[in-house]
């Protein structure tokens, strides 16, 4: 999309936080040449909290950009600390490179945004946008968003899917609240397929209109069926590279219009799921028993902690698990070098059953009753989360009984 033209929005304040002198004086030359950010002041090295504080009450920007590229560590905790400031103040992470991997700590860590070089004015504007729309969120008291649940696996055919689809009718049964189910496997995506719809929009469309996306819209986007709304996964296959901006802005519309946006997402190791992750207040990661899945399993909880993801938010799922199988959860847990926070029984009968009607597991099945319980867990989410309890999932036993 074309950006604004110059003149119809006031520059952001802006602070800039950069150490690195290159960086600072190419960033300072952007700024001044596309007039998007207004540069108040510039400190030249990683402040101490106190000065962080002090400098912020003088100026009261809008923005912050935080070099990311001098010393990580420390950037991330500027990053953290303006994050819980009040009135919010949006973090933008700046680097010379566009690292995957330094975007998402910086995402984590509290940045709305990342912008790398040469911080052209199209990018910047963009970015300006976004954080336009955040403030008017922010700055509305009654707003209440939802969360967002994420399904990922280890390997193709693991079940994500399924587990998906029905942690989201769980949840509608647990809380008769809005539910979304979003497909955003953008390769094999099949929700639409096994649900038995027909939708005329996918989430492709949802991204290209990720600027302009209210109500009205999105309802012409989802189809609903047994009383949850689907966004569907496109029809064929898609090749080209999707921008990371525009799925956060669909996830971000979509936690202002329900209570819960549950995600069924490619496999772990996909920059998509990576990203996707980041914006997610509990994610999953789906493994079975299998050796190979088990071994992937092992290489995504490594990855999961270099990237800095909090344990606790991205659990470990275990699917297709009975007694017979050749191992028992304490060895996977040491393959994993995690908990696993719940198994699910092999019925291939009910999901049969369920598939054929394109319906709601029942509960009168062992799997109706053990993702019930999940959905139950994940109904208490956001009082857990006030009262900073733990493991989401500490009744492990309770699920494990196969």
């Amino acid at each position: 999309m074309a950006p604004r033209g110059p003149g119809r929005d006031a520059a952001l304040t802006t602070l800039l936080i950069c150490p690195d002198k290159e960086l600072g004086t190419q960033v300072g030359k952007a700024l001044g040449e596309a007039k998007v950010f207004e540069l108040l002041s510039d400190l030249r090295s990683y402040p101490q909290t106190a000065t962080l504080e002090i400098r912020i009450r003088q100026i009261q920007p809008e923005v912050a950009l935080v070099d990311l590229a001098t010393d990580l560590e420390a950037a991330l905790e500027v990053i953290r600390v303006i994050a819980q400031c009040q009135p919010p103040i949006q973090v933008i992470g700046i680097h010379h490179l566009n690292d995957a991997s330094i975007l998402l700590q910086s995402l984590r860590a509290g940045a709305c945004d990342f912008l790398s070089a040469p911080f052209a004015a199209e990018a910047q504007t963009e970015a300006a946008s976004r954080i336009r729309r955040l403030r008017q969120s922010d700055g509305s008291a009654t707003q209440d968003y939802g969360k967002v649940v994420v399904f990922t696996s280890t390997k193709p055919g693991s079940g994500a899917s399924t587990l998906a689809t029905q942690a989201a009718f769980a949840l509608r049964r647990a809380t008769g609240q809005r539910v979304l189910l979003a497909d955003f496997d953008l390769v094999a995506g099949s929700i639409a397929f096994t649900l038995k719809l027909n939708p005329t929009y996918s989430v492709l469309d949802a991204v290209e209109r990720s600027e302009s996306l209210d109500p009205a819209t999105w309802a012409s986007l989802t189809v609903p069926t047994n009383g949850i709304d689907v966004l569907a996964a496109p029809d064929t296959t898609v090749s080209e590279h999707v921008e990371t901006s525009r799925i956060h802005d669909v996830v971000e519309c979509a936690r202002a219009l329900y209570d819960w946006v549950v995600i069924d997402l490619p496999t772990v190791f996909h920059p998509l799921t990576l990203f996707v992750l980041s914006e997610a207040d509990q994610s999953f990661l789906i493994s079975t028993s299998e050796l190979p899945s088990l071994h992937l399993g092992r290489r995504a909880v490594s990855l999961l902690s270099q990237l800095g993801f909090e344990s606790q938010r991205c659990q470990m799922l275990v699917n297709r698990f009975g007694k017979r199988d050749n191992i028992t959860i304490a060895d996977m847990e040491k393959i994993f070098g995690c908990p696993v926070a719940a198994t699910f029984p092999n019925d291939y009968y009910a999901l049969h059953k369920v598939v054929t009607r394109a319906e709601p597991l029942s509960l009168e099945c062992d799997l109706g009753r053990a993702i019930e319980r999940i959905s139950g867990l994940l109904a208490g989410l956001a009082q857990r989360e006030n009262k900073g309890a733990g493991n989401l999932l500490e009744t492990r036993p309770a699920l494990s009984e196969s």
